[in-house]
Parts: structure tokens; C-alpha cells; sequence
């Protein structure tokens, strides 16, 4: 069973990327790719909702970006079935998405989302806010005066 923790020494850290565009996949995963020798990130992508389900068994990700408005299971959806998977309910879970409306980010918070993102990302904003995720579950106290 992988830890809680984000960062496991050693190994890279897993990221998963669900987007039904498939030009976002293909760019966070070129972005994060260039960074990963550096930032030490190892990237998987899926296009919809079950195909997140299915491949984030296998993969195990660490921190996983859902975008709300996918194909044949949304974001929301995704998020709350994935809580319930004993493998991946520790997964720091950040939603994607087009909607700004609070009713949306509630719902997300609601289904277990750890963050809300509202589109669009700038890829090196994104990375430095995973590199914050990484900081702060290494050093609980990172970023805190004393």
C-alpha cells in the first residue's frame, strides 16, 4: 500500500492528468516532462471519467488533476469514486476546470477535491503550485513563521 506522503524519497512523483481535450493531456504531460528530470515528475493522462478510474489503479498517482466536464463520468464523479478506492483515497485530488461558479468548487470540496483550479492554466503556475503541494507534505511546517 503507497504512503500518504507525496514524495517517497527517491521515486518520482506521480502525476495523473484527466482532460477530454486531448491537446491538455499532451501539453501538461510535454510541460511537466521537460521539468521532470529537475522537478522529478513521472506523467499519465486519460480523456474521460472510467478511463481515469482504470488507469489510476495501475498507476498509483501521488497528486491527480481532474477536469470537471469529461465524457461518460465527470470530474466530480471521478473524484468521489476515487476516494473510495482504499489504494487511492489518500491522493491529493486538484479539479480543473472552464466553471467558476462557487456552486462548483463546493461540489468539488464536496466529492473530496483537495483544490480548485479554474481554467485557463498557465503550465508553469501549475507546476510551482505542485511543487508547493510537494514542499508542504514534506515539511508540514514549510512556509509557516515561527
Amino acid at each position: 500500500m503507497p504512503s500518504n506522503k507525496i514524495f517517497r524519497g527517491e521515486d518520482a512523483i506521480k502525476v495523473y492528468l484527466s482532460d477530454d481535450r486531448n491537446k491538455i493531456p499532451v501539453l501538461f504531460q510535454a510541460e511537466l516532462f521537460v521539468g521532470s528530470v529537475k522537478e522529478g515528475y513521472l506523467t499519465a493522462a486519460a480523456s474521460d471519467g472510467r478511463q481515469a478510474l482504470a488507469v489510476a489503479q495501475d498507476f498509483v498517482p501521488d497528486i491527480i488533476l481532474l477536469d470537471v466536464m469529461m465524457p461518460q463520468l465527470d470530474g466530480i464523479a471521478t473524484c468521489r469514486l476515487l476516494r473510495e478506492q482504499p489504494r487511492l483515497k489518500d491522493t491529493y485530488i486538484m479539479i480543473l476546470t472552464a466553471r467558476s461558479e462557487e456552486f462548483s468548487e463546493v461540489a468539488a470540496f464536496d466529492a473530496g477535491a483537495d483544490d480548485f483550479i479554474a481554467k485557463p492554466i498557465k503550465p508553469r503556475a501549475l507546476l510551482s503550485r505542485l511543487a508547493a503541494v510537494v514542499r508542504r507534505d514534506q515539511d508540514p511546517h514549510a512556509g509557516v513563521e515561527a
